[in-house]
């Protein structure tokens, strides 16, 4: 999604994917061991086959691996119940630069110092690679799912603020606006933003938290349009047509920034990327997803045809370079969870402030012979040297 994983001039690049074995479920203890190199699609195939998922589904869930999950510290659509990938790793094993194999982690939880997962989970590669990771699977059940028309996004967030600092537990809260609404709603748009909401878990608790929402939004003036639009959705979460035809044009671009900004800011922000991406795209679309108590993620898609490829290359560097201008000055983060990578790397450390020269640290430390993906979240420029000071 931001270029993660292009190797610099003389390098190669390291393909996991033979990595691909399940090495244990252990229904008990609520665990599953697996090779970095698994697709998501064909761990939650096995884990389904046995009443068990890891409830972590991000939208590439047949395209992506384990490894890359946790190498960018991913998140998935049940994220709002179950948290990112940081919430769901309990060990992982990584070789280092040095050519150590370590695995860190101490299940169910330990008080030995400092989470030394943490070092691993976003590192894209730069701190050592990933081969093996021991995630948390949960019994599988089914989603029950709503779709509610809202009378502005403004209401529509302040509900999912509510449930989200009440207690309430959603699977999936996903707020849509008009624009992409439309699209969701084909081929009977409507022209207001839509919410799908989803609950899940043991059924009694799944219904009453269900009904707490429904009162919610009944407060909001939200109108119940019933689950056809949701569950038009979640049957078809995982395709990418629509967007790849269009990047199979000439002249074709499309592009998907997601950030996260906290509740007080977060309409403010989503209207002012909204606006700077105007004059940029044929259409912007934007959504809210990924809720938590103290704030939530925002997802703008910006779609368009000129009349070349390298004209819309270029459009789309002004895209990214509009966005992460945009979010920095409304205090937004620039990234929910997919990653650095190349299109982020210029401002990283704008973002991360004097926590910028512990992850150089942490690299020269690490990895002094630069041998681990020069060039990822470390400016290669910099990468290397130790800050003064640290």
């Amino acid at each position: 999604m931001t270029g993660s994983p292009l190797p610099s001039a003389g390098f190669v690049l390291l393909d996991t994917r033979s990595l691909n074995r399940i090495v244990d479920i252990d229904a008990v203890d609520g665990l599953v061991h697996v090779q970095a190199g698994v697709l998501g699609s064909d761990l939650e195939e096995a884990l389904q086959a046995e009443g068990l998922t890891t409830w972590f589904s991000p939208q590439s869930l047949d395209r992506s691996t384990v490894g890359g999950w946790v190498a960018t510290r991913a998140s998935g659509q049940f994220s709002s119940r179950w948290g990112g990938i940081e919430d769901a790793v309990v060990c992982l094993t990584v070789v280092l630069a040095n050519g150590a194999i370590v695995r860190v982690g101490t299940p169910p939880r330990g008080a030995v110092g400092p989470d030394l997962r943490s070092l691993f989970i976003g590192s894209e590669g730069a701190l050592g690679v990933i081969t093996e990771v021991t995630l948390r699977v949960y019994p599988l059940s089914p989603v029950a799912l709503s779709t509610f028309a809202l009378k502005d996004i403004p209401s529509g967030l302040e509900v999912i603020r509510r449930l989200m600092q009440s207690g309430v537990s959603p699977a999936l809260l996903r707020l849509y606006d008009k624009d992409e609404a439309y699209h969701l709603q084909a081929p009977s748009p409507g022209s207001a933003p839509i919410l799908i909401a989803g609950f899940a878990g043991q059924e009694e608790i799944a219904a009453a938290e269900q009904r707490v929402a429904r009162r919610l939004l009944v407060d909001a003036e939200a109108e119940d349009l019933g689950p056809d639009a949701a569950e038009a959705w979640f049957k078809n979460r995982y395709d990418f047509s629509r967007l790849e035809a269009l990047l199979d044009k000439p002249g074709g671009y499309a592009e998907t920034i997601e950030v996260a900004f906290g509740w007080r800011r977060a309409h403010g922000s989503y209207l002012e990327l909204k606006e700077a991406l105007r004059p940029r795209s044929d259409e912007v679309l934007g959504h809210f997803s990924h809720a938590y108590s103290d704030g939530i993620s925002c997802y703008l898609i910006a779609t368009g045809e000129l009349d070349t490829d390298p004209a819309a290359l270029e459009r789309l560097e002004q895209i990214w370079r509009v966005t992460m201008e945009t979010a920095l000055a409304c205090g937004a983060v620039i990234s929910h969870h997919h990653g650095v990578g190349t299109a982020r790397l210029p401002y990283l450390a704008r973002q991360l402030g004097g926590g910028y020269d512990i992850l150089t640290t942490l690299k020269h430390a690490l990895d002094p012979r630069q041998l681990c993906h020069p060039g990822s979240l470390v400016d290669p420029e910099g990468q290397g040297k130790p800050p003064c000071g640290l």
